[in-house]
């Protein structure tokens, strides 16, 4: 029995290794998809880190100053010189503001009201400020920049107004000083920078796509040419078969992926604080999971389109889902359940705690686990439904 056993494993490895010699020379001749494997995810990377930003500055804002004076002046200014609006209409009333704002002139609009100065000087002073709530990251940025402006432009009024007065006037005022000072720390992104938040995920994102829509053609491909009649006629097993599709392609990944990596890490500049190894290997995990998800859509689709828009659904599902841009944590359960079939929901995770935080293993050791079963059941499952016959 140990012999005939091992009989059998030597003839399984030996047709796995034709196999995998017939894929990678596929994979090499194929030029045109070998350069769009490589060049594609530089496209997206460059794209979305240029293009994508979650901190919107230099809103295009109307101003309405119906006071005039100095005060308002000021304060315009003060909006202006933050870097977060840019002055590019005046106009003489709210719906002026409002009918630019629907005309998607501006994205923000400054209504200073009569008697600005003597308001402030009373300490009533009132400033309504509209924003285009189309736009939920210029809504969040104008929002917050406002207030941050707000504030600060009225405690610079304050301290003004401390400096010109008497001592008791002085004393009155600073008796208004909260006993409660607060001081906020921002961890791992002190600067705030939008792509130290951005560029892990994307990373993941484009390799996600760029593996998860490669491996979905393979075998359909191959049925559409004709040749997977000559493969099913051979004794290879449909594992055998699986396996032979995801080592070439994984090894091609792998590279694709340094690649992105190192533009990432050098030519933006995103701090890479953890391991670098344990980052390659949860990777290759990741990987292996991606081409597994594809595998099984190429399985299940017949056609090529099918395979194209099966591809399409999981990667948009894949933005919108997995914690890319959006916390998890603020969606519905069901929403949170879909997004639990995607591998970029865990890996996402591992990307960001490693090259982020440069956390260890032992922090991301479920979703490791996690990517680990998704593997192997993927693989598993795509084996089952490839059947030894065309139909």
């Amino acid at each position: 029995m140990g012999l005939e056993g091992a009989l059998i494993m030597a003839k399984s490895l030996q047709r796995l290794r034709a196999l995998i010699y017939k894929e990678m020379l596929q994979v090499l001749r194929d030029r045109r998809t070998l350069m769009l494997f490589f060049i594609l995810p530089l496209v997206e990377l460059f794209l979305f880190a240029y293009a994508v930003s979650l901190t919107i500055t230099h809103l295009p804002t109307a101003v309405v100053d119906q006071s005039l004076d100095n005060r308002s002046r000021d304060f315009i200014n003060a909006l202006v010189n933050s870097g977060d609006f840019d002055v590019t209409m005046t106009v003489q009333n709210q719906q002026q503001v409002m009918d630019a704002i629907d005309a998607g002139q501006v994205k923000a609009g400054v209504i200073i009201p009569p008697n600005f100065a003597e308001d402030v000087a009373r300490g009533n002073g009132q400033v309504l400020i509209l924003l285009d709530g189309s736009d939920s990251f210029s809504v969040e940025s104008g929002y917050n920049a406002a207030s941050s402006i707000a504030q600060t432009f009225s405690l610079a009024l304050t301290a003004e107004k401390i400096q010109n007065s008497n001592l008791s006037m002085a004393a009155s005022a600073a008796s208004g000083v909260l006993p409660i000072t607060t001081t906020t720390r921002v961890l791992y992104n002190p600067d705030i920078r939008d792509m130290i938040f951005i560029l892990p995920g994307l990373i993941a994102l484009i390799m996600q796509i760029i593996v998860v829509t490669h491996s979905a053609m393979a075998v359909v491909r191959e049925r559409e040419a004709g040749t997977l009649e000559q493969l099913l006629a051979t004794p290879a097993r449909p594992m055998e078969r699986i396996i032979a599709k995801l080592i070439p392609g994984m090894l091609v990944a792998i590279i694709d992926m340094a690649v992105v990596m190192a533009i990432g890490v050098f030519w933006f500049q995103v701090p890479f604080e953890g391991n670098i190894l344990v980052l390659a290997a949860l990777s290759i995990l990741f990987i292996i999971s991606s081409m597994g998800l594809g595998l099984l859509i190429s399985a299940i689709a017949k056609t090529q389109r099918q395979a194209q828009q099966l591809s399409g659904l999981i990667q948009m599902l894949a933005m919108l889902l997995t914690g890319f841009i959006y916390p998890r944590t603020t969606m519905p359960v069901w929403t949170q359940a879909v997004g639990n079939l995607i591998p970029l929901t865990y890996f996402v995770r591992i990307i960001r705690g490693v090259m982020t935080k440069g956390v260890s293993l032992s922090f991301l050791w479920t979703d490791t686990v996690t990517l680990i079963v998704y593997a192997c059941v993927a693989l598993i499952f795509a084996a089952l439904v490839t059947k030894n016959r065309l139909d």
